[in-house]
């Protein structure tokens, strides 16, 4: 019948030849046409065998009931695989999308400078374009198979309104000779009837009494007269009954019912040929998927010529680690300059008299250059270390007590600001520092108090003496000792953060200098009060450290931020899967906490929701904050399983910041 495009479509297309190992040609279009030259295998001798009772039951009564039931097997069958298809499209698509995003996404990361470059850069993009031909292959294989439901869908389709339309006239033609036959048969039997009495009324079986009429009561002749006019019209009508079952079902078993059956069958011909076609298609397409991905991934040996892809095993070996290392450590080779002069202990004139010389296991500090002092009150440089195990400018040297110099504060000259009376330190000057010369006409030591000025670390040595400890005191003793809720290296450390820290990508999740954050720490805990990180230079431009710091500090807390105290009552509320009610009960432990944890949880909570405000340049929300902060908050348990849980208690938390906290 008409309307059977897709069948018909694919019939008059040209198939490709076969590859010449027995394979079909890879199109790497996905063209639909190229099984087209399949056909059905000829048919064997069981069949030929069963085509007798094939053509009994087909010339009978229920022919026609039979091959509309099996077209319509048929074309569930075609609806089945369409539906199939079409999920297995879907699933191709999404999958082959999502590794080209991959693709994209590894591709630009790979071209950061803080990932591997050399040999791994460049293999690793080849190892990435491999997967990315891989999607390709995977997008034109759902591209048609997407195709082969849309043409399986059309013909299940067209067949279903054929089925319907010969549905239709093949049982009508059986029904009109069953009513025609129906008819007859009520004829004969009123026929038959009407002769039995007629031949009882002629042959003298008379019964008792008279045969009452509408006119009153009639004779035997009358009876006998009436019975045989009625008998001949029921003849004349059953007659004509025969006569018209007859012809019905002539033209029934010589018309009507070979065009129905030929109709039929040639509808469950087309919908298995077309359902049979698009299954030899989709093996062919999942064999030429396959075979592609199999040539990406490892190319045949033949064709492995210069500028042709390589397989993802040669690439992966061509990575040479040793000489991207090398590479990388000589590309410095123009900023290691020389190395610096000795370093020694210089005690500042004005301590001379007033205080006893350090013991003899004070090292020296970070000076950047080196001077003795000499009675006369001028400076000259100290000459390098004869020893030939000096490492450099990290080597300290003990200095004996007979050493230190005992002066008078007032006659000596001494370029720098005055130093704490407590402990000999080396001075912090505004400016880089410079070469003092020999001698200087007049001192430089102002009379009046100069105001207290930042802490330049790059002129401090990480092991300062610990005077005013932080690190590793709990929060009480600082908040007794300090007098602040809030402890000092916290308040410099978001302060730091929030200044110039909010749009640095992987913030809190990239590790800052542990060189700079051993300095750090020592000078806060040597005296956090000289701490002013306002000043970049404070934190030697380097904000990384300073949240490296700050998340040190947190977990050498005797007793973590959250208390081990409530730690399990925290990893419970986190079990809730409701999250109003979650919220509520992390709200009540949180206000349950000791006065300074509350307080210094309140400060880094409302710090770190800026922080993830900020995440389209930092990267950093609620999530990634999360896991960088939760066993660090909240310590580490028993279990390893709750780290997990502990993550949900922090983001939990952290999207529900203005709930549980004020912001004032």
């Amino acid at each position: 019948m008409d309307n059977r495009d897709s069948l018909d479509r694919s019939s008059t297309e040209v198939a490709l030849p076969p590859a010449a190992d027995g394979y079909p040609p890879y199109n790497p279009n996905g063209d639909s046409n190229i099984l087209d030259g399949f056909h059905q295998p000829p048919p064997n001798a069981s069949e030929n065998e069963n085509s007798g009772a094939v053509d009994v039951v087909l010339q009978s009564d229920i022919g026609v009931n039979t091959l509309l039931t099996r077209l319509k097997q048929s074309v569930a069958s075609a609806r089945e695989f369409a539906a199939f298809l079409k999920k297995r499209s879907t699933l191709e698509e999404e999958h082959a999308q999502g590794l080209k995003k991959l693709c994209k996404s590894s591709h630009e990361s790979s071209r950061r400078p803080d990932n591997r470059q050399g040999s791994y850069a460049r293999h690793y993009d080849e190892v990435i374009g491999i997967h990315d031909r891989l999607a390709d292959n995977g997008v034109q294989f759902a591209l048609s198979i997407h195709r082969m439901h849309e043409d399986l869908h059309d013909l299940a389709a067209n067949i279903e309104r054929g089925r319907k339309q010969w549905k239709q006239t093949g049982l009508n033609a059986e029904k009109r000779v069953q009513d025609s036959e129906a008819l007859m048969e009520k004829a004969k039997a009123k026929y038959d009837t009407l002769a039995e009495d007629y031949d009882r009324a002629r042959t003298g079986d008379k019964q008792s009494g008279r045969v009452f009429g509408l006119k009153g009561p009639k004779s035997a002749a009358q009876h006998e007269e009436d019975l045989h006019r009625k008998m001949q019209a029921a003849d004349s009508d059953y007659a004509s009954k025969v006569q018209m079952a007859q012809s019905q079902r002539q033209e029934l078993i010589s018309t009507q019912r070979p065009q129905a059956v030929k109709a039929i069958l040639d509808l469950i011909n087309e919908c298995d040929a077309g359902l049979t076609l698009q299954l030899q298609k989709f093996a062919s397409f999942n064999e030429k998927m396959l075979l592609g991905n199999g040539l990406c991934v490892s190319p045949l040996k033949g064709q492995n010529n210069d500028g042709s892809p390589r397989s993802l095993r040669d690439v992966v070996f061509q990575i040479d680690n040793t000489h991207d290392l090398n590479s990388y450590i000589s590309s410095f080779s123009s900023r290691a300059g020389q190395r610096p002069a000795e370093i020694k202990y210089q005690p500042h004139p004005s301590m001379g008299s007033s205080q006893q010389p350090p013991p003899p296991d004070v090292r020296s500090y970070n000076e950047p250059n080196p001077h003795t002092t000499t009675p006369s009150g001028a400076f000259h440089p100290t000459p390098l270390s004869d020893n030939p195990q000096m490492p450099g400018p990290a080597q300290n040297h003990r200095l004996e007590p007979d050493q230190f110099p005992v002066q008078n504060p007032g006659s000596q000259t001494y370029e720098g600001s005055p130093h704490q009376q407590n402990f000999p330190s080396s001075a912090v000057p505004a400016a880089p520092p410079q070469l003092p010369q020999p001698q200087m006409s007049s001192p430089l030591y102002s009379q009046q108090p100069n105001p207290p000025i930042p802490v330049n670390p790059d002129l401090t040595h990480p092991e300062l003496p610990p005077l005013r400890p932080v690190f590793g005191m709990s929060l009480e003793e600082l908040l007794h000792r300090d007098g602040s809720a809030i402890p000092l290296v916290v308040h410099q450390c978001l302060q730091a953060v929030e200044l110039y820290g909010l749009n640095v990508e992987g913030i809190y999740r990239l590790s800052g200098s542990a060189m700079h954050i051993s300095k750090l720490r020592a000078i806060f805990d040597n005296d956090p009060s000289q701490v002013d990180f306002r000043n970049p230079e404070s934190f030697f431009h380097d904000v990384n450290s300073v949240a490296g710091l700050l998340k040190q500090f947190f977990r050498e807390l005797p007793d973590p931020l959250f208390t081990h105290q409530h730690f399990q009552d925290f990893i419970e509320a986190a079990h809730i899967d409701d999250d109003v009610t979650r919220r509520d009960s992390i709200h009540a432990i949180v206000n349950s906490l000791p006065d300074p944890n509350y307080a210094t949880l309140r400060a880094l909570t409302l710090h770190l929701h800026r922080v993830q405000e900020h995440s389209t340049a930092n990267r950093m929300n609620s999530g990634n904050l999360a896991i960088c902060f939760g066993p660090t908050l909240m310590g580490t348990g028993s279990n390893i399983a709750d780290a997990g849980w502990q993550v949900r208690v922090i983001e939990t938390i952290l999207h529900n910041t203005y709930q549980i906290f004020d912001d004032d």
